[in-house]
């Protein structure tokens, strides 16, 4: 699996809120592409993640 444009071995089949988890990722400050598609929030405990897939994470920030 690519992830943020880096090779990764993660066992799958996994959610993509188990890889949120897995990354230590707060699942309220992040965005999440898989393919070229985002995932909504509300889908991303069924949508579900193969060793073919590429996966974007975008962490949000608040700063000035």
């Amino acid at each position: 699996m690519i992830i943020n444009g880096q090779q990764e071995d993660i066992a799958t089949p996994l959610s993509v809120d188990e890889l949120i988890a897995r990354k230590g990722l707060n699942a309220g400050r992040v965005a999440v592409e898989v393919n070229g598609a985002i995932v909504p929030r509300d889908k991303r405990a069924q949508t579900m993640l193969s060793g073919t897939d590429t996966v974007e994470i975008v962490t949000f920030v608040q700063g000035g």
